[in-house]
């Protein structure tokens, strides 16, 4: 009887462990919630139809979100009296956006199917749909996901790669989240999108040498040596509304806007990866989705651990 027990016992233990340690699955919301995907799709499609921009911003979101102690939804979090969010980090303040396209799909979600699906995979989704959207590669989004509870500043501000950057910080800060140079470069990729601001830039455009002087001069009316930090332009100068191989085309004759941009093509050792992305467009859309699937991988909340968040911007 005693063994039984034991027996009995180690099949429950088994089962707990499972369920904490469960793994990512591209079929998780199938019965829970079936139209969970087109659900997601069809917002996302409609706020990029409204502003393009927001198709780089929700691919942010993720990104911002996974580089923090995983993709755990944390990002999403409003300050609280016992912790201060990451909408603050140097990295978010003033330029993360999306939250309220965020909103719109977890209210439309939770009227599918109520307490389901997570915070954490609606940004994954989205970003996936933002990029197919303006016409960049599709994946499969593993999902199972669930929400932290809480947040952090200083994570935020440690261990997203900043603009400022030099080659070697951005291979060490990607290398840390497990991610080779080549994949380094491929997620930067997604910069073929979106916009940046005048004080990510600004040093760039007066104090560095490594850039395309009629480039430079283009932009300084839209960033003077001192006021308009918020002023914004492109990452992308040529078509910063598709997903195309651009970004690659643009570093090699020194229009990266950015410092950490121009830095993958800079006479060091990601410049072969930059010119074969800039020529070939296959490679790069598939290299940047198995690089998102496995960002969408990193340190997740699964099983029993987390939330399912019912308000994304604080716990349940």
């Amino acid at each position: 009887m005693a063994k039984i027990s034991f027996a009995v016992l180690l099949i429950i233990v088994s089962f707990v462990f499972g369920m904490s340690s469960a793994q990512l699955t591209s079929n998780f919301y199938s019965s829970s919630c079936p139209n969970v995907l087109s659900v997601i799709k069809t917002a996302v499609d409609s706020a990029i139809s409204k502003e393009s921009r927001m198709g780089a911003s929700l691919l942010r979101l993720h990104f911002h979100d996974c580089f923090v102690n995983g993709c755990d939804a944390s990002v999403l979090l409003d300050d609280t009296s016992s912790f201060t969010g990451e909408k603050t980090a140097n990295p978010n303040s003033g330029s993360v956006r999306g939250f309220d396209v965020i909103d719109t799909i977890k209210t439309q979600v939770e009227s599918s199917c109520a307490g389901v699906v997570s915070c954490a995979d609606i940004l994954a989704v989205a970003a996936r749909d933002s990029v197919v959207k303006l016409g960049g590669p599709s994946w499969t989004v593993l999902l199972g996901r669930r929400d932290s509870t809480t947040a952090s500043l200083s994570t935020a501000n440690s261990d997203i790669p900043a603009p400022t950057l030099n080659l070697s910080g951005l291979i060490t800060s990607f290398s840390n989240k497990g991610f080779n140079s080549r994949e380094m470069v491929a997620l930067s990729g997604s910069h073929t999108l979106g916009q940046a601001r005048c004080t990510t830039f600004r040093d760039r455009l007066y104090n560095e040498t490594n850039i395309n002087t009629s480039f430079a001069t283009s932009l300084k009316s839209n960033c003077p040596q001192s006021g308009s930090d918020n002023n914004i332009s492109p990452l992308d100068i040529t078509s910063p509304t598709t997903f195309d191989i651009a970004y690659y085309k643009n570093l090699r004759i020194q229009r990266g806007l950015l410092h950490s941009d121009q830095q993958l093509f800079n006479g060091g050792s990601t410049d072969s990866i930059v010119t074969t992305y800039s020529t070939n467009s296959a490679t790069f859309f598939t290299d940047f989705a198995n690089a998102m699937v496995k960002m969408g991988n990193l340190s997740p909340l699964t099983g029993t651990n987390g939330q399912i968040r019912k308000n994304c911007r604080k716990t349940n």
